[in-house]
């Protein structure tokens, strides 16, 4: 009897893994970040979430449909994560108007116009967020107070994030040991109970999203850990410099720094491929954040540095990438 041997193309053993099952993932790890801009900010965040999601998916349908004249494949669960993200970088008072326009941008530019899920070079969401906030600055930096506005939406009490009040304040002039006594304790930064954007205020919602995608292997350690420890190692080093502004925890703890380093920093398609080319990635948002944040202009600095990261991407995976299969390695000859 004649036996055949049967070639297959790889891979040979499946994992399991698909990008579908690995985005719905992405945003099981959002919902305690959700329920949680839902309790601070009640029917603002709900309102935002829901116009800037249904939005996104909308605008994809659309634009996949009928220009580019493809199959919309909604169900890969990609624009849902791009407009829960959108929604989480933005006040949740920002009128819908401008929610429609950052979700036309962030899915029409930042993502089809490159060839859609896969091929984009940006982040879509922090696209997104980067152009409302050049476009509508006073709108995107209205922050809703946290607790007091549960049943408001447009009419929302606002007032400054802590990062805004330590910049503002240092130009001004002010003693910083007295601007700290304007800002949030850590634990109400903890648990989110500060002005700000819905998803960048909860650190332990965020650090419960963060466990739950290392325990389902949707991401590795070497982004976020990365980012986290170099914001909080370089503040660190400037406050022993002397630096006025360089507070570690209250770099970490306020702003976008935690859900950047989780949720946006970790895209699979606009981060490096290997280990240490993410390590070199995650390093370089890191001093980017502090740098923007104590010396540049805007009080926070994780939005920017991200995208600036994502071009260097394509180089960074060009020069750090795992040897070709096959291909002879060297070995030192060992004398005695």
């Amino acid at each position: 009897m004649m036996q055949f041997l049967k070639v297959s193309p790889s891979p040979h053993i499946h994992s399991g893994d698909s990008v579908k099952r690995n985005m719905y993932g992405v945003i099981i790890a959002m919902i305690p970040v959700f329920l949680m801009s839902l309790y601070t900010f009640g029917l603002g965040a709900l309102v935002v979430m829901l116009t800037s999601v249904l939005a996104c998916m909308f605008f994809e349908y659309l634009i996949v449909r009928f220009l580019l004249k493809q199959q919309p494949s909604l169900s890969d669960g990609s624009a849902i994560i791009t407009g829960m993200l959108l929604a989480f970088n933005i006040p949740t008072n920002l009128p819908v108007w401008i929610i429609l326009i950052g979700s036309l941008f962030a899915i029409g530019v930042a993502k089809l116009s490159y060839g859609g899920l896969g091929r984009n070079l940006f982040n879509p969401a922090l696209a997104g967020r980067v152009f409302m906030l050049i476009s509508f600055p006073v709108q995107m930096t209205s922050w809703p107070l946290p607790l007091v506005n549960r049943g408001l939406y447009i009419d929302a009490t606002t007032g400054a994030t802590p990062l805004a009040i330590i910049k503002e304040g240092l130009k001004n002039g002010q003693d910083y040991a007295e601007l700290l006594e304007k800002v949030p304790s850590y634990f109400d930064m903890l648990f989110g109970f500060t002005a700000g954007s819905a998803g960048e205020m909860s650190a332990v919602a965020i650090l419960l999203g963060l466990a739950y995608m290392l325990w389902r292997k949707i991401i590795t350690w070497h982004i976020p850990l990365t980012i986290i420890m170099t914001i909080f190692m370089l503040t660190g080093l400037l406050k022993f410099a002397g630096a006025p502004a360089a507070d570690p925890i209250l770099y970490i703890l306020s702003g976008g720094a935690l859900l950047g380093a989780v949720f946006m920093a970790t895209d699979y398609v606009t981060s490096p491929m290997t280990a240490r080319g993410m390590i070199v990635y995650a390093l370089g948002i890191g001093v980017l954040t502090v740098v923007i944040r104590i010396y540049g202009a805007y009080p926070e600095g994780i939005s920017f540095a991200i995208l600036i990261m994502n071009a260097f991407t394509p180089l960074i995976n060009t020069y750090i990438k795992p040897p070709m299969f096959g291909k002879p390695v060297k070995v030192k000859a060992v004398t005695k």
